[in-house]
Order: structure tokens, then C-alpha cells, then sequence
């Protein structure tokens, strides 16, 4: 029996934005589990939460500062301190489920996202932890440090956390453009806008 231990995963499936505004846009019948499944991913998808501590999630746990609706806690699983702000999207999802979610079997969870992959088109096996790695690379691709992005999703050393930078190769070429444009003389700029 082969065993792999925490963060040693080294592929991690996440969605771009546009996968995430197809299941976000798909309808369905209030209060069935697919609508539920597909809120719950939204939410995880906003918030990087694992699945077992969406489950655990209530609002009444958040806190206003200013304009925003933080929460700090510990993972269920690890224990681990994890710091969530409440994206609009992901307030949205749990207003409309009265601050918590339904608790459903994880297994049944992810058999239904299944099928909202094959409904939406999307080729990717749909999993929770699809959900919380696709937050964690958009935080990374939108400039987030690592270190921050760790703290955020509870992980307990930095090298589970580093599997997600490693998805981001367009980002890493994106920073030779920026080099590019940085180094370029004058009379080169010019002769572009021409």
C-alpha cells in the first residue's frame, strides 16, 4: 500500500474563471442537492475553506472591521489557524442558506459535483478540494505572497501551499513582458506605437 503523506500531491486540478461562471451560472431547482453542491463549491471556491470546515461554518462566527466580514479558526482536521475575508460571492452563497450549510455526506458532496462537471462541460474531475485549490491559485495569480495565501487556507507548513505556484507558468512568463517593457529604449517604444 503506497501512502502520500499531506502536501506531497504534487498535481492539483483548479478551475479558471470561466468553468467557475459556468457552474455559478448554472440553474437549478432551489433547495435540490445539486443546487446545494454547486453553492457549496461556490463558497469554497470564494473562500478556501476545506470541506470539513465549511460544514463546521457559520456566520455567526464572522466579524465586521469596517467594511469587512472576517473569520479566523481552526481547521477541523488540523487544528491549524486559518484567516478568511467574505467575498461578496461567498457571503451571497451562505445568506442564502441562513449562515450555515446543509450538512451533507462528503462522498454524496462530490458525487454531485460530478454531475454538475458533465452538466457544465467541464473535463476536470470536480472534487471539494477542487474548490479550495482553485482559491488558493487565484490568490497566488493575483499577487497574494505564498506565505499569505498559507496562512489563509490553514495549511501547516509552506510546502503545501508551494504545489499551487508551481500551476502558474504563464505568471512566470508574464514577469519577462514586464522585464521586456522595463528595458526597452525609448526609440523602441516609439517605433510600437507606430
Amino acid at each position: 500500500r503506497c501512502e502520500i503523506k499531506r502536501g506531497d500531491i504534487e498535481t492539483v486540478e483548479y478551475l479558471t474563471k470561466e468553468e467557475l461562471s459556468r457552474i455559478e451560472g448554472l440553474t437549478l431547482r432551489d433547495g435540490s442537492m445539486l443546487a446545494a453542491a454547486r453553492d457549496m463549491f461556490v463558497f469554497q471556491a470564494y473562500t478556501g475553506m476545506a470541506y470539513s470546515d465549511m460544514q463546521a461554518f457559520s456566520l455567526e462566527q464572522c466579524r465586521h472591521e469596517g467594511e469587512r466580514l472576517l473569520m479566523s479558526g481552526q481547521r477541523v482536521k488540523t487544528g491549524v489557524t486559518y484567516y478568511v475575508q467574505l467575498l461578496p460571492q461567498a457571503l451571497a452563497v451562505a445568506q442564502r442558506y441562513g449562515g450555515s450549510f446543509p450538512h451533507v455526506a462528503v462522498q454524496t458532496y462530490n458525487r454531485n459535483l460530478k454531475r454538475i462537471a458533465e452538466v457544465t462541460g467541464i473535463t476536470k474531475r470536480l472534487t471539494s478540494h477542487v474548490g479550495r485549490h482553485t482559491f488558493a491559485t487565484w490568490m497566488l495569480a493575483n499577487g497574494v505572497p505564498l506565505e499569505h495565501v498559507s496562512k489563509m487556507v490553514g495549511h501547516t507548513n509552506i510546502r503545501q501551499t508551494q504545489r499551487y505556484a508551481k500551476l502558474l507558468p504563464m505568471d512566470v512568463y508574464g514577469q519577462f513582458d514586464k522585464v521586456m517593457t522595463a528595458t526597452e529604449s525609448p526609440d523602441n517604444k516609439q517605433s510600437k506605437k507606430r
